[in-house]
């Protein structure tokens, strides 16, 4: 006779779309780390974007179902998902951001199911339909996840109702993000290359385009993406245009207001006038692009800065940082940056968000206020200018994530808060 395997909980991701925020990433990311034959992970979603990351969920062991659906059209879904949820059976219903959040409250009102809510940001830089919407049914699940105390504290001063009251459903837990120390290492080679430990192959074509001279330039000065090919024979530097001997500072982000992007490249041109053999990294894209590179253009220091769009595997960017440099004005706990910090790069940010909870000043790098940010080139300068410093700080960063800020530190969390609104 066979023994009957245990049945698996189904948990329902529930997310307004899939682009490359940090907020989506974290559904694939934490999928690897769960415990698979404990838990069966689906992700519903409703706003279809060319570059998402539906692959990225499918390879984690992710159920992916699209039901399409625009910002306001998500309020006529609530049957559609209503009879998506009982039909297939789910256990717990998890949304992510205040779209999905208020949907699944609306869902909640009709079937039993225990509803876990994750809040990526804080309250106060949601647009006024979000805020009101995301305040006003707030009560209405069982346990709200905060990714960091200053979005927990924009919680509990924001909610409309107490959200401590006894008796009442809602519970707030703070459970950080965090980053899969294991696949998230500096690659010593410097190239693009395959990465036998994550089963991951950087064969495939990147999208990108750096700004300077040569053949590989001529359509980025159009306007264009260029392509860069992966090479074993060549250092990613070298692909790149970047002398092998010359400092990297970069970030990865969707180029969107809150980055305060343009203010990042204000910071780095104060940098290169004191420190010329600089280089600057930009892994992204997103609605501030065409605004970002044209204020690069116009600057004349071009052959100094190296965009390469969205970029599917990080690692080897990460890895040619010496600098992590964030002009964020709010951020919930930003993953890129604990990639980063993972693959040994020190941080320079300012203090957005749940940034001053992950690093101590002067430790794993330097803070600045979020209206002080042109300090952020003195640091800049002071950590290229002492190597030494910079790289015990390269080794602190990596420590604080694998101490603090684990994947499975915060799988662990997520899984007990699972098991508590099952027993309810």
């Amino acid at each position: 006779m066979t023994e009957n395997k245990p049945k698996r909980i189904k948990v329902l991701h529930l997310i307004k779309s899939l682009g490359r925020g940090g907020a989506e990433k974290l559904i694939p990311e934490t999928a690897l780390v769960h415990d698979q034959s404990k838990f069966e992970f689906h992700c519903l979603y409703f706003y279809y974007q060319k570059n998402n990351i539906v692959d990225e969920l499918e390879a984690s062991g992710i159920i992916v179902h699209l039901i399409p659906s625009s910002n306001l059209g998500l309020f006529f879904q609530v049957k559609k998902v209503r009879d998506f949820i009982q039909k297939n059976g789910f256990d717990i219903l998890h949304a992510h951001l205040p779209w999905a959040g208020i949907l699944a409250r609306f869902v909640g009102k009709q079937i039993e199911i225990p509803i876990v809510y994750t809040e990526h940001n804080t309250w106060d830089r949601y647009n006024k339909v979000s805020y009101f919407g995301n305040r006003f049914t707030f009560k209405q699940q069982d346990i709200a996840i905060a990714v960091s105390n200053e979005v927990a504290l924009s919680m509990q001063l924001n909610s409309f109702l107490d959200p401590y009251q006894r008796g009442g459903r809602l519970k707030i837990k703070v459970i950080q993000n965090g980053v899969n120390t294991n696949v998230f290492r500096r690659m010593a080679s410097g190239r693009l290359e395959t990465r036998s430990e994550t089963s991951e192959t950087l064969s495939e074509k990147h999208a990108s385009t750096w700004f300077g001279t040569g053949e590989a330039n001529r359509g980025s000065q159009e306007g264009m993406s260029g392509a860069l090919t992966p090479s074993s024979d060549l250092s990613l530097k070298t692909q790149l245009g970047i002398p092998e001997t010359a400092p990297v500072i970069g970030k990865v982000a969707v180029f969107r207001s809150q980055k305060r992007l343009w203010l990042w490249v204000e910071v780095a041109l104060a940098i290169l006038k004191e420190c010329p053999e600089t280089h600057f990294l930009l892994v992204g894209d997103g609605e501030w692009r065409d605004r970002i590179l044209d204020q690069i253009r116009r600057s004349g220091m071009q052959e100094h800065f190296h965009w390469v769009g969205v970029q599917k595997q990080v690692i080897p960017y990460l890895s040619i940082m010496d600098i992590y440099l964030s002009s964020s004005e709010f951020e919930g706990l930003p993953i890129a940056m604990l990639e980063a910090m993972s693959c040994e790069v020190p941080v320079v940010a300012t203090r957005a968000g749940g940034i001053g909870e992950v690093i101590q000043d002067g430790v794993q790098g330097y803070l600045t206020e979020v209206d002080e940010w042109k300090k952020l080139a003195d640091y800049c300068i002071l950590m290229i200018r002492d190597a030494d410093s910079r790289m015990k700080m390269a080794k602190s960063a990596r420590a604080r994530v694998i101490e603090k800020f684990s994947m499975r530190r915060m799988v662990s969390e997520l899984e007990e808060v699972y098991r508590e609104v099952l027993k309810k």
